[in-house]
């Protein structure tokens, strides 16, 4: 091992019952080259990669250098991958420890595109170099859209090629979570009927994200609960941005509420509920409108991973759960109306609002307006959408929601309120896809730009407004894909 540049481990997942992980290294690759480092990242982590080298980097952020303190591991989990349970768990990934930062923050450091392990059901357990980047984007862009999410630390190419539909270059990617506990973790646990080891996940999972539910009198059911209210701001926050997950499985729904696992995901440009990306998504389940209804599915198959403990007699337990998960629609209904009046500059309550954001929705769906720029429009009249505008229905509308923001006390207050809930930038598909093509051939010129301009998304710039339009009409049949 190496000395840690500034990595500080404290590994506990690794104290937890041993049907929960299996430990071993990464599987070194051939010839790790540094594509990209995440300074900003890395200095609130307090590392500090000064004194070392980009060679000596690629070394330790693809695997093929441990340091110092990492205890490395795969974890086990399952999954409802399609409404399909599957037994699953790290295929490809490599939790190297648990990183505390100068706040004494915890954080999982996870190598992705690692190499087999013992859950890679015949996968070859690597990373080709367009997903990753992918969710070094994305995931970033979600960050800074103060959405709560994983974040990318480094990507590093291996110099192996990775066979997909065809030739692909291989790269891992290093990502940091506040852990990677998923609701597939619990599945695992019941399904293996350890009440003993279900106990102790869910010990584990309230010292970790939720102290305050330390004493709590039922702690299966306080977790549950507090699970959800995190869910539910998550998928509300998603939907506030127009971003589409994609691949909403249980095994990547995170007990921490943080975004995870940026497979098929994308940003949608025309207001269409039932806008889908995933080349894999065949029927819809995830799509941007469906998001809502996914994240209480997948949360009933939490819950009833937790039945053992919330009652000893089945059937009361079944009842205290589904009382519980009856109440996600009247939340989720509220938060999203909050949120709505948030892009909106509704600050006071009056009875009309229900009926002015719902008909917004129907006029930017007849006109095939954009979602993020029809919302920039309404706080600087910028970014003109010629058939939504000219809509006699829309001019009427517009009349109309402006006199309901002079009920306002303050009309500035409703205006800062808009701006900080309705984004300039979003990552375009299509900007995504030329940084992608780029990069791929070796030219990182417009990944760092695009990384550049998601770090400050709420902020005009004029010298880009080429990222705030959507793609042209011979760029919108658009797929993304998982990259497995």
């Amino acid at each position: 091992m190496i000395k840690n540049f500034g990595f500080k481990f404290d590994n506990t997942y690794v104290d937890l019952p041993e049907i929960m992980a299996t430990k071993l290294p990464p599987v070194a690759v051939k010839k790790p080259k540094l594509v990209v480092l995440n300074q900003t990242l890395a200095d609130s982590l307090g590392l500090d990669f000064s004194e070392s080298t980009d060679e000596l980097n690629a070394e330790i952020l693809s695997g093929n250098k441990l340091i110092e303190g990492s205890c490395p591991l795969a974890q086990a989990y399952c999954g409802h991958q399609f409404g399909h349970f599957v037994m699953l768990g790290d295929g490809r990934a490599i939790l190297l420890g648990e990183h505390l930062d100068p706040k004494q923050q915890r954080w999982d450091i996870q190598l992705k595109g690692s190499g087999r392990t013992p859950y890679s059901r015949g996968g070859d357990g690597r990373a080709a170099l367009g997903p990753m980047l992918r969710e070094y984007i994305i995931s970033e862009a979600i960050h800074f859209l103060n959405i709560p999410t994983t974040r990318s630390l480094a990507v590093v190419t291996t110099g192996e090629d990775v066979l997909r539909e065809t030739n692909l270059k291989g790269a891992v990617l290093t990502r940091v979570a506040s852990s990677h506990l998923r609701v597939g973790t619990f599945q695992y646990i019941a399904a293996k009927q350890d009440i003993s080891a279900l106990r102790t996940l869910i010990d584990y999972a309230i010292k970790r994200h939720y102290p305050e539910l330390i004493n709590a009198e039922n702690k299966a059911i306080a977790l549950f609960s507090a699970v959800m209210t995190r869910q539910i701001n998550l998928i509300v926050n998603w939907m506030r941005v127009s971003f589409i997950h994609g691949v909403m499985n249980t095994d990547n729904m995170s007990i921490s509420g943080e975004s995870i696992d940026y497979g098929p995901c994308a940003f949608m440009d025309q207001y269409d509920t039932k806008t889908v990306f995933s080349s894999i998504d065949h029927y819809g389940r995830y799509a941007y409108g469906s998001q809502p209804v996914i994240g209480q599915w997948n949360l009933a198959r939490f819950i009833e991973s937790l039945f053992p403990l919330i009652d000893q007699d089945e059937k009361k337990a079944e009842k205290i759960a589904s009382d519980l998960i009856a109440n996600y629609e009247d939340l989720f209904a509220n938060a999203f109306h909050k949120m709505m009046k948030n892009k909106l500059g509704m600050i006071s309550d009056e009875d009309q609002d229900k009926r002015i954001i719902s008909d917004l929705f129907k006029l930017m769906h007849k006109n095939q307006a954009d979602y993020t720029n029809t919302f920039r429009y309404l706080i600087n009249g910028k970014f003109p959408q010629k058939k939504l505008l000219s809509d006699p229905d829309f001019i009427i509308w517009e009349a109309e929601w402006k006199k309901r923001l002079s009920k306002n006390q303050n009309s500035e207050d409703a205006y800062k309120l808009m701006i900080k809930y309705n984004p300039v930038f979003i990552p375009r598909n299509h900007k995504v896809e030329e940084a992608l093509f780029e990069a791929e051939k070796g030219n990182f010129s417009k990944f760092l730009l695009l990384c550049r301009i998601i770090k400050k998304p709420y902020d005009e710039d004029l010298n880009q407004e080429d990222y705030t339009k959507p793609a042209p009409a011979s760029g919108r049949v658009y797929k993304t894909y998982c990259g497995t």
